[in-house]
């Protein structure tokens, strides 16, 4: 059972790979390989769990326990790690949706004026990066995915600057501590200071996306086709004012920038910022739309909002958390991380291989495994021959800089490698072969050459 998972695992892989060819929507595999991982864990518990650590420690505390409650714990504690995530990105798509409902991405694209190809690409990538950081990778694609969409009409060319959103979001979350998960993980784990990870990431982290920018300023030409103008009859029907424009978008655009500060002050997750956004905004647009009429109010409410979001994609997301920790609790992810120690053994490889990991499987769990495999150092317990390794491995260790890029940067590669990437697939309807031809050479040479940087500077 334990191989039998892996091969259920890679099958559905592959049907969310040809999601096009076998005309299967992707939600589907993936909410499928969820159950059948978890179910054939539960048929193969004995085999599986007879030296696992933590099925001991389980017993340790609950004498009565079984493999049944064991694994039902489990999935019990993921679920409650995934069901933050999907929170989270609901309440993200859900602000998004609305501030689009009220035409408030006009602030911005009323001064993008250029349809030249390269110079667009060379805006929405810088945006991306700096609102990464500042927000997070998964949020600032769904913001800019919105805003390419007020941007090219073409749907070809829109995938184009999508892809490249995922590479410049991924870089621009890796040199922030609250820019990706994983960096956060290694931050509230004390593996890394918030100042370090600034000061040493930003520029391997820069060139990550500056490489496949600059190769396409050499070889794209043209100009963009944008949207055509919206009628004036539309305006009327929404019935929105600048005013209303501008306040929903400052406000929106606000609350989102707010979540990182709020979990910073009350140590609360991610989520719960998320939803005292959502909450704020929805009062603040039932209260200028009281006086319209239903129908009107209706399309600018959150209660409106909420039936355009993609509930395919929120189902896809939450169908490959769950099928990969499977995966995690059933120690495949801990074996590989095992592996990569005892054959390779040189922390750069051993990350840089990581993070190429982390676009087949999430990024979570990797980060998690390596934390759990690479304890951090204490210098004056270590013996002097050992001394030069063992820094690697000190809080800001070289070792955990690195696995905050590498494991950042690397799920570029493939486009459902990270949140980032999942959640432009799902708004985009993004083809995973399509990304595969396109996309995902230009995101391994911009991946490589700023692992390249960070060993030049610092190894």
């Amino acid at each position: 059972m334990y191989t039998l998972m892996v091969v259920i695992f890679i099958l559905g892989y592959l049907m969310i790979a040809f999601e096009h060819p076998l005309k299967i929507d992707k939600a589907a595999p993936a909410l499928l390989i969820a159950v059948l991982g978890w179910t054939a864990y539960v048929f193969g518990a004995e085999e599986i769990l007879a030296d696992n650590v933590r099925y001991l420690d389980f017993l340790a505390s609950n004498s009565e326990g079984n493999y049944g409650e064991f694994i039902v714990h489990e999935l019990s504690h993921h679920l409650t790690h995934h069901a933050e995530i999907i929170f989270f990105l609901i309440g993200a798509m859900t602000i998004v949706e609305l501030i689009d409902a009220h035409e408030g991405f006009a602030v911005i694209t009323d001064r993008i004026k250029t349809t030249n190809k390269v110079k667009l690409l060379w805006i929405v990538c810088t945006l991306t990066f700096f609102f990464s950081a500042a927000l997070d990778n998964l949020t600032t694609s769904i913001v800019m995915i919105s805003l390419l969409r007020k941007l090219i009409a073409n749907k070809k060319d829109r995938w184009f600057f999508a892809g490249m959103v995922v590479i410049a979001a991924n870089a621009g979350g890796a040199w922030s501590p609250i820019g990706d998960v994983t960096t956060t993980m290694l931050w509230i784990g004390k593996q890394i200071t918030a100042q370090n990870i600034i000061v040493e990431l930003f520029f391997p982290s820069l060139v990550c996306m500056l490489v496949p920018l600059i190769y396409l300023t050499f070889t794209q030409k043209g100009n963009i086709e944008r949207p055509l103008v919206v009628k004036e009859s539309e305006h009327i029907k929404n019935e929105t004012t600048p005013f209303e424009r501008n306040l929903i978008f400052f406000l929106g655009v606000g609350l989102l920038l707010f979540v990182p500060v709020f979990k910073t002050v009350t140590h609360l997750p991610p989520y719960m910022g998320m939803m005292f956004g959502l909450g704020v905004l929805w009062i603040v647009t039932e209260r200028i739309h009281r006086a319209k009429n239903h129908e009107i109010k209706s399309e600018l409410s959150v209660i409106g909002v909420l039936r355009k979001i993609d509930i395919v994609s929120v189902l896809f997301f939450l169908g490959i958390l769950i099928a990969i920790s499977s995966l995690q609790s059933a120690g495949h992810l801990t074996a590989v991380a095992g592996f990569l120690d005892k054959e390779i053994g040189n922390i750069y490889t051993v990350n840089i291989i990581i993070g190429l990991l982390s676009a087949i499987v999430d990024n979570v769990p990797l980060v998690a495994a390596a934390m759990g495999m690479y304890p951090i150092e204490v210098l004056s317990n270590i013996p002097a021959a050992e001394m030069e390794y063992a820094k690697h491995f000190i809080q800001d260790g070289n070792f955990w800089e690195f696995l905050a890029y590498c494991a950042g940067t690397g799920g570029s590669a493939l486009i459902i490698g990270s949140a980032a990437g999942v959640a432009v697939m799902g708004m985009e309807r993004i083809d995973f072969i399509w990304y595969l031809k396109n996309m995902s050479i230009l995101a391994i040479i911009g991946y490589v050459s700023g692992a390249a940087l960070f060993i030049a500077l610092f190894a």
